[in-house]
């Protein structure tokens, strides 16, 4: 006769803490991207993350997680009443994945497993943000995130973790590809919607003509920081359970990024001599982008290879945009998009039932190629990729379409030229003007600029410049 149903206490709380830490992560991406935007967009482009921890949010409770894990409906999405926002789920029995043989599940009471799923939510539609800085009417981002994210990130998620056709299990029809953390329903799926959206908005009034480099450096690195830091829980958090797997989650985290970094600044120091602080921290987060999907799955020397190969490949792709004549604003496509293939594909040839068993008792999966696995692996991850590609740019696209068509969905000119801050929310990240209400500026009061403590003169125009000049030194 089965035990009573009980809580464990370790899995319980690790969860909650990963789920903590993969939230923080959403602000630290709003730092990110606030960074490496131009000082006159700074904010609208930081209230695009934060209107996404507010909208998704509720979004995931009331019927996204319903869609995601809820009992699934021919493969494509779950059953949208399993677990409706109209419903409580407080009894002893509400664990995740109990059933009657295993009324405890893994001792995780439902509502934990929830948010912890919400903050993916979350940050997978806020990734989508960077691609659209200073052009995005606010209105017209609430409307796309709650389009995407019903239409594409709900079912994708469904597809690859909660027993959809991509994931599934050991039985039935599924592709049978492996995805730990995210790099086919996160980074893949963000990357190609931002790729459409950038496409339908258009190019930055200037670009790339005009230099257009991240105004406030240490904010990158600051964000980046908290990416990094909120990382672990994303990976680890996602074995769900405090375990040997949860813990190679974690060093491979570490170790592809830390690869990652090096991959990165080794390109910048062949192209210019210059390793930066810029290329540095974005090295990182191709590293984690690029683990995410196998850091359950793969060696922890293999992780080491896969974040040097991100951090490379990474740093080259985000110069494809000059190349191509698409604005991504802040290289969502470069590292997140092509990180995301390069992780997913990773598995194809490194995933090995050595370190997780999971790879064929519960997804059904196979060794990678240089485990004696074949080319089958790599083509399933290959195919799951392809289909998210396919899906989240189409519908991303006819959204973005759509709302500017309608009510609008990129700013005027002169709201452009003039900073989106103002023209979309009425306030500017940095006032220097005087507090005296006189004519000279902060940095003249303060004796800054000339010799001898003069005021600044008026700066000079730019002259335009024939070749595009990148936002990063790599690209």
């Amino acid at each position: 006769m089965p035990e009573a149903p009980t809580i464990d206490g370790a899995n319980t709380t690790w969860l909650l803490v990963s789920t903590a830490l993969v939230l923080l992560m959403t602000p630290g991406l709003a730092l990110f991207y606030g960074g490496l935007n131009r000082a006159k967009g700074v904010l609208n482009m930081m209230m695009m993350s934060f209107s996404a921890i507010g909208l998704i949010s509720i979004l995931w409770w009331f019927y996204g997680f319903s869609v995601a894990f809820g009992t699934d409906v021919n493969g494509f999405f779950g059953n949208p009443g399993t677990y409706l926002g109209t419903k409580t789920f407080l009894a002893e029995t509400d664990l995740w994945g109990a059933t009657a043989e295993n009324p405890s599940g893994i001792g995780i009471p439902l509502y934990v497993f929830m948010a912890f799923q919400m903050v993916f939510a979350v940050i997978t539609v806020a990734l989508i943000s960077g691609a659209i800085a200073d052009r995005a009417k606010f209105a017209g981002w609430l409307l796309f995130a709650f389009g995407w994210a019903t239409l594409v990130y709900f079912p994708v998620a469904h597809w690859v973790w909660g027993g959809g056709f991509i994931g599934g299990g050991a039985e039935g029809l599924h592709i049978h590809a492996l995805d730990f953390a995210g790099g086919t329903a996160v980074h893949i799926n963000a990357g190609a919607a931002a790729l459409a959206v950038a496409l339908v908005l258009g190019k930055r009034l200037g670009w790339p003509r005009e230099g257009m480099k991240p105004h406030n450096i240490p904010l990158v690195a600051l964000g980046a920081g908290l990416l990094w830091f909120g990382w672990f829980g994303f990976n680890a958090g996602s074995e769900l359970t405090v375990d040997s797997v949860a813990g190679l989650a974690f060093i491979n985290t570490q170790l592809a990024t830390a690869a990652a970094v090096l991959g990165w600044i080794a390109v910048e120091w062949v192209k210019t001599r210059k390793p930066t602080m810029v290329g540095a921290s974005s090295g990182a987060v191709a590293g984690l982008v690029a683990i995410t999907p196998a850091c359950g799955f793969i060696a922890p020397w293999a992780s080491v290879l896969l974040g040097i190969v991100a951090g490379a490949v990474c740093a080259l792709a985000v110069s494809l945009k000059y190349k191509l004549g698409y604005d991504d604003s802040l290289d969502v496509v470069g590292v997140h998009f092509v990180g995301g293939w390069i992780g997913s594909l990773w598995l194809g040839l490194f995933a090995t039932n050595s370190v997780n068993a999971a790879i064929t008792d519960v997804v059904g999966g196979s060794d990678g190629l240089f485990y004696g696995g074949g080319v089958t692996q790599l083509g399933r991850q290959a195919l799951a990729g392809l289909i998210v590609t396919v899906w989240s740019f189409g519908i991303a696209w006819v959204l973005a379409f759509v709302i500017e068509k309608t009510i609008g969905f990129r700013v005027e000119a002169e709201a452009e030229v003039e900073g989106i801050d103002i023209g979309e929310h009425a306030e500017s990240s940095y006032d220097l003007s005087p507090a005296g209400g006189g004519t000279g500026s902060a940095f003249a009061m303060a004796g800054i600029g000339t010799p001898g403590g003069g005021t600044t003169s008026a700066a000079k125009p730019e002259a335009d410049v024939a070749e595009p000049v990148s936002e990063k030194v790599a690209g």
